[in-house]
């Protein structure tokens, strides 16, 4: 097991009406405050106007509209209006995309240069305004770690940065808040917490037991609950399960002990450059094809590890085993509604190329559970369509 450090400095409030702790952990830091929020469901689900009557006391600029891909240009008027404004403190309602938006805005605030630098080079990121979050889809685990996803349209760059200084200060966690979500949302959501887990399960670093075994206990949650909210949107159990299953899947628990390269999830940040599709989804298409890709002697360990674990499968023939999890991951994604084929999206024969060198040209690739090559990524990616 690899040296670790684990900091957790999230005051996360999770449960029913924990909102009515957001005055007192927004007083900490100071009376201005700026709102981030997404296309206008927050006031669909009555939420922006009790936070408005909640926050009668502070001074709020809003910042509405921040995208799915949160963009360069929603974080470009975002840090102005922090300038503008003084802000003493961001608040983030909504999914992981207001939320990564929010942190880049806090490390903006204090940057004299285009925040899209902090987005290329993470070295650039120092002071940063501190952050809360109210979050209202479980997917990215962005309200408990230091991780933020900015796409530049114009430039067809999609990137993720990164400062311990993003780690956000306080997050309400409310289930009942996912209990409007349309199933599209729920299962994308699903995928994306499940492809976390794969990220830091399927790694070179193969002595962290313990970690595994959270990893797989995550992944068992999403593929119980998941279908379950499909079927009944307010089962606060299941709601209430996939939150936090979204929260601990990308906080540095999971991967404690371990390290490496991501694969899936570059692979994914180019597709949706290219096409703007929803990110969850990309990573369901993406994950079987990449799975049996790289199914071979030094990986059929972990493979038969995963489907004896997490699909509860058995057998002797490790080829046929490892290969029954793989199956069950890709139905799984099916049976949720998922599209799990390029065409279905959009995404034509003729960028795969272009997307392949740009996944390799953009990440290191080499150091990941089995490097692979511009070759290999159109190949995964031909396998798709």
């Amino acid at each position: 097991m690899n040296n670790f450090k684990f900091h957790a400095r999230t005051d996360i409030r999770f449960g029913r009406d924990q909102i009515i702790n957001l005055p007192g952990l927004l007083t900490a830091y100071g009376k201005n405050v700026l709102l981030v929020y997404g296309g206008g469901s927050i006031k669909k689900l009555g939420l922006y106007g009790q936070i408005i009557d909640l926050l009668k006391g502070f001074s709020i600029v809003e910042l509405p509209g921040v995208e799915p891909n949160p963009r360069i240009t929603s974080v470009r008027e975002g840090v102005r209006l922090c300038k503008q404004h003084k802000i003493d403190v961001v608040l983030a309602v909504g999914g992981g995309s207001c939320i990564d938006a929010a942190k880049v805005i806090a490390g903006g605030a204090f940057y004299d240069g285009d925040p899209w630098d902090l987005v290329v080079d993470p070295s650039k990121i120092d002071e940063v305004l501190p952050i809360v979050t109210v979050l209202t889809l479980a997917a990215t685990g962005s309200e408990m770690n230091g991780n933020a996803v900015i796409s530049n349209m114009e430039t067809k760059e999609k990137f993720g940065t990164g400062s311990p200084n993003f780690i956000p200060m306080a997050s309400i966690l409310d289930p009942t808040y996912l209990f409007t979500l349309p199933k599209t949302q729920t299962a994308a959501g699903t995928a994306d917490i499940m492809s976390h887990v794969y990220e830091q399960y399927f790694q070179k670093d193969d002595e962290a037991y313990l970690s595994d075994c959270l990893c797989e206990s995550i992944l068992k949650t999403c593929i119980k609950y998941c279908p379950v909210a499909l079927e009944n949107p307010k089962d606060y159990e299941a709601r209430s399960n996939l939150m936090w299953a979204s929260t601990l899947a990308l906080n540095g628990l999971v991967c404690a002990g371990k390290g490496g390269a991501w694969t899936c999830h570059p692979i994914e940040h180019e597709l949706s450059a290219f096409y703007d599709i929803t990110h969850g989804v990309g990573l369901a298409i993406v994950t079987p094809s990449w799975m049996r890709y790289i199914l071979r002697e030094k990986t059929l360990h972990k493979f038969c590890n995963y489907a004896r674990n997490v699909w509860d499968f058995e057998g002797e023939d490790s080829m046929e085993l490892a290969t029954k999890g793989i199956d069950a991951t890709e139905n799984f994604f099916k049976e949720c509604g998922i599209p799990m084929t390029l065409k279905e999206v959009a995404i034509e024969d003729k960028s795969i190329h272009d997307m392949a060198v740009a996944t390799t040209n953009h990440n290191d690739m080499e150091s990941c559970y089995v490097g692979l090559s511009t070759e290999d990524i159109e190949t995964i990616l031909k396998n798709c369509l």
